[in-house]
Order: structure tokens, then C-alpha cells, then sequence
């Protein structure tokens, strides 16, 4: 079942400072309750992580999951590579500058490969959404604090 998402906010931030965070993927799990434990296995060039390991649970189902990154000149996307749980994960961060804030756009699509009841796609969607974007405005702001 193939679950896609989109939802757009405003943060108080630079995109550098919202890709800082986004980059810092090993703390995910200090500020995302989905993330039980995040190694990256691949850094690029710039030492941006390509690729990482995650262990993630949603709604009481965890899964293993290797995701590959792309950077973008307007934000960042992942893949999956392989998981126990999903088909297909893409996602994107796209960030674009709006006077002293940045305007984020975060796109998910999830194809699972158990049946789950809707309900609980409905409220893992809206979790994993809310972390996504309300959760990442937390951090960074947290972050640009120094705290």
C-alpha cells in the first residue's frame, strides 16, 4: 500500500542553517521519536552522508532501513535502498529563501509491503509528517540558539 504526503511550512532560518540539521542525521534520534538508532555507512566529497542505516518504528512496527541521499541545490532527498517493512521510500526537502525565514516543502512517498489497517497508515503518516516538518522547525530553531 503506497501512502504519499506533502506539507509546507515557514522556519526562522537560513536553508544553510535548516540543511545543518538536515545533515546531522545521527542526532535524528534525539529529536524524532520514530528514530531508535541512525549510523551513517557513506559520506560524499563534502562529507554530506550519502548513505545510512536507520532504525525506525512507527505505530509499533520498527523496520531496518538503508537509505541513499541526494543533494540539491534547494534541499536534499533520500531513497530507499532496502528495508524488512517498505517496497519504495522517496522523500525531498525542498527549501526555498523567503526574506530572513526559508519556506520548506518536505514530499513523502511510502509503499509498505504488509497490509496495514488505514487508520494506522493515517496516524503513522501524520506522525512521520509532523516530525518531518514541525519537529525540524523545533531543532533548527533549537540549534540556531545554541541550545
Amino acid at each position: 500500500m503506497a501512502v504519499s504526503d506533502s506539507r509546507e511550512l515557514v522556519i526562522e532560518a537560513t536553508p544553510d542553517e535548516i540543511m545543518d540539521v538536515l545533515f546531522d542525521i545521527e542526532a535524528l534520534p534525539e529529536w524524532s521519536s520514530v528514530h531508535q538508532k541512525v549510523e551513517v555507512l557513506e559520506r560524499d566529497a563534502q562529507g554530506h552522508p550519502s548513505k545510512s542505516r536507520q532504525v525506525v518504528k512507527i505505530v509499533g512496527v520498527s523496520d531496518d532501513q538503508v537509505l541513499a541521499y541526494t543533494v540539491h541545490d534547494d534541499g536534499v532527498s533520500w531513497k530507499l535502498v532496502s528495508a524488512k517493512q517498505q517496497r519504495a521510500q522517496d522523500a525531498r526537502y525542498t527549501l526555498t529563501p523567503d526574506g530572513d525565514s526559508t519556506r520548506l516543502r518536505f514530499d513523502l512517498s511510502v509503499d509498505l509491503t504488509v497490509p496495514v489497517p488505514g487508520f494506522l497508515v493515517k496516524k503513522g503518516a501524520k506522525g512521520l509528517m509532523d516530525t518531518a516538518t514541525k519537529g525540524l522547525r523545533k531543532r533548527v530553531l533549537e540549534v540556531k540558539k545554541g541550545g
